[in-house]
């Protein structure tokens, strides 16, 4: 994938179509386009996790993990174009078992929160599945890669392991779920 951008503001956009990386143009609600859109918000919202203090493997596995979904993003960007593979996805599994190694069984539900890396882990969990659900909508209608949606399903899970890991580490409690009776 070779293609640069050096001019931001093109204005071809303001008839509410975009451009895919093979130069096709589609709508700005194209299910591609949601799915696009999603992925670039979770790796943001990885960004701004990174800027929380975090145990330094925790942030290099953070720094590949958004370097592989601007990968994953190019390869919804331009159809047929593969990127992402069973590997990727083999990577996340084994840094899931490394992280849910240490971690206590679970005895009830976990609400998001904690310290601030794990709150933010938890955003970045919420986010990738709703990027997940948006590429099961396009893989109805175009054909999708089966590790991208292996990958997201997967973030989402090592997102939420990783949440208990950072408050572990920092001995904050986790925020539980108190059953309310009304």
């Amino acid at each position: 994938m070779s293609i640069r951008v050096s001019i931001v503001a093109t204005r071809t956009g303001d008839d509410g179509t975009t451009g895919l990386g093979d130069k096709t143009r589609v709508p700005k609600d194209a299910p591609r386009i949601a799915a696009l859109g999603d992925v670039d918000e979770l790796n943001s919202a990885i960004g701004v996790w990174r800027t929380h203090n975090l145990p330094e493997a925790v942030d290099a596995l953070l720094a590949r993990i958004q370097n592989e979904l601007f990968d994953l993003g190019g390869e919804l960007s331009i159809p047929g174009w593969t990127a992402l593979k069973d590997t990727h996805v083999q990577a996340l599994d084994e840094a899931l078992a490394h992280y849910n190694q240490a971690l206590g069984p679970l005895k009830e539900f976990i609400l998001p929160g904690g310290c601030p890396a794990a709150a933010q882990a938890h955003m970045a969990r919420t986010i990738a599945r709703r990027a997940e659900r948006a590429v099961v909508t396009l893989a109805r209608t175009e054909p999708v890669n089966p590790p991208i949606l292996h990958y997201l399903n997967r973030l989402s899970d090592l997102c939420f392991v990783l949440a208990r890991h950072l408050n572990q580490a920092t001995h904050h409690p986790e925020t539980l779920w108190m059953r309310q009776d009304y």
